[in-house]
């Protein structure tokens, strides 16, 4: 204690006894493209389209480097050609300086300067991830829509993800699907990772590596995609359809989507925009909500309908339908692979919503480790995780109309015995009573005479 050598009053902070315990993320994804190349070079490069007659400035007599919109561009002799009014000039230049393009004159123009020039891209290496938080950055690591199908595929689901409310996701690329791995184990290190797809990967092996890994980890979930040629009476045969797991949910069908680099309409795999669907639904209703009767944002059509009836028979499987409805496409499942199998994680919101209360929890504990194992330890493990499980009941998360019959917190002597304690341990028991959607709302209606009626 301090002491005390002259009157007055002294103010002392104590601490609280509660650590508070932050919610994890659960909205942030991780996307894995294959893009096939050829020869052993890791790199590839995209042409672009060709910008023509862009307006980079007017020249004042005195300023010789101007910039171009796009980086890096072709700078060979011919990929471009530059005017100062409507004369060509040829005593100019273009290089790549560091994170952008600028034509450099030899003299200083005078007038409005136009030019046209072939950008290109050039991408990260194989297996190297990135943090995107908007398309703008996926674009300077992999390019924008091109005429590379599993690039232009992999820029589908990225940009499907921001425009349906994803805010931050990693992305890495594998020149094979049996390269999957080079993607998984870098992953396994980015512990906010709570969502992982691998849009247009249909293979049974590499949905199975993921599964597996999402399996393992215990904090992420995967979004698997149909193969792109499955309908209604194929889709649940074994060969075309994922194991049963409680850690991936899989849609049916693919999506029709404006394509940029064909100027027209395209089926692509949908994960990549219901990874965004889940990340909306987190921010705006929270993790417990199920992430379905969305609307894909993005969206013009589905690459097969499905009715009611044709859905009969998939729902109770864990194949999850995205339907058209009034004009609007529609998420219309919310089920994990398996679906009734599944038990009590046969929804996607609920085994999401363990992921987030077990990854919380885990992480705000940490300062118990190496703590005297006494019931002063016990009560404040109790006040900690009460507190958290409070307000995720006070967010809607957990059913009951008092706290009491929302959640339970043990640790005490009775869970933690002697033997416990000489084995190094504290057990510390949750229940929680969570919310389930209502999949099904059933309105019975019958005939009544009126008032006075029997």
């Amino acid at each position: 204690m301090p002491t005390y050598l002259s009157p007055g009053v002294y103010v002392e902070e104590i601490a609280s006894g509660i650590a508070p315990i932050a919610g994890v993320g659960t909205s942030i994804a991780g996307f894995i493209g294959e893009i096939a190349v050829e020869g052993t070079n890791k790199n590839y490069t995209i042409n672009l389209e060709k910008v023509e007659g862009e307006k980079v400035g007017t020249g004042n007599g005195e300023k010789k480097d101007f910039d171009l919109s796009h980086y890096p561009v072709l700078t060979t002799a011919g990929s471009f050609k530059v005017k100062v009014g409507e004369t060509e000039n040829t005593t100019v230049s273009i290089v790549n300086a560091d994170r952008k393009s600028q034509i450099s004159f030899t003299t200083a123009p005078t007038g409005e300067i136009t030019v046209d020039y072939q950008p290109i891209f050039k991408s990260v290496e194989a297996g190297e991830v990135k943090l995107c938080t908007n398309f703008g950055d996926f674009k300077k690591f992999f390019g924008d829509f091109s005429n590379i199908d599993g690039q232009n595929t992999l820029a589908h689901a990225v940009y499907g993800f921001f425009n349906n409310g994803g805010t931050r996701c990693y992305v890495v690329w594998v020149t094979d699907k049996n390269n999957i791995d080079t993607a998984l184990n870098p992953f396994e290190a980015i512990d906010e990772i709570a969502i992982v797809a691998a849009p247009g990967m249909t293979d049974s092996n590499v949905q199975g590596k993921i599964k597996d890994h999402c399996t393992n980890l215990g904090d992420r979930f995967a979004i698997f995609d149909c193969k792109k040629d499955a309908d209604v009476s194929t889709v649940n045969n074994r060969e075309n359809k994922p194991d049963n797991s409680n850690y991936a949910a899989f849609y049916f069908p693919w999506i029709q989507v404006f394509d940029p680099a064909t100027k027209g309409q395209k089926p692509v795999p949908p994960s990549g925009h219901i990874a965004g669907i889940y990340a909306r639904v987190d921010t705006q209703r929270g993790v417990h909500k199920a992430p379905a009767n969305e609307v894909v944002m993005g969206a013009l059509g589905l690459s097969q309908k499905i009715s009611k009836n044709q859905q009969d028979g998939l729902n109770p499987q864990g194949i999850n339908c995205i339907r058209d409805l009034n004009g609007n496409i529609r998420v219309w499942g919310a089920r994990t692979i398996g679906g009734d199998a599944n038990g009590e994680f046969k929804y996607i919101n609920i085994r999401r919503l363990f992921n987030y209360l077990r990854e919380s929890i885990d992480e705000g504990t940490q300062w118990t480790v190496f703590e005297p194992n006494s019931p002063d330890l016990w009560a404040r493990i109790r006040r900690t995780v009460n507190a958290f499980l409070l307000t995720v009941w006070r967010s809607g998360a957990l059913f009951g109309t008092t706290p009491e019959q929302a959640f339970f917190v043990k640790c005490d002597e009775e869970n933690n015995p002697p033997e416990v304690r000489d084995a190094g341990q504290v057990i510390i028991e949750i229940g929680v009573a969570v919310v389930k959607p209502a999949e099904f709302v059933i309105f019975r209606i019958s005939q009544w005479g009126g008032p006075g009626s029997k």
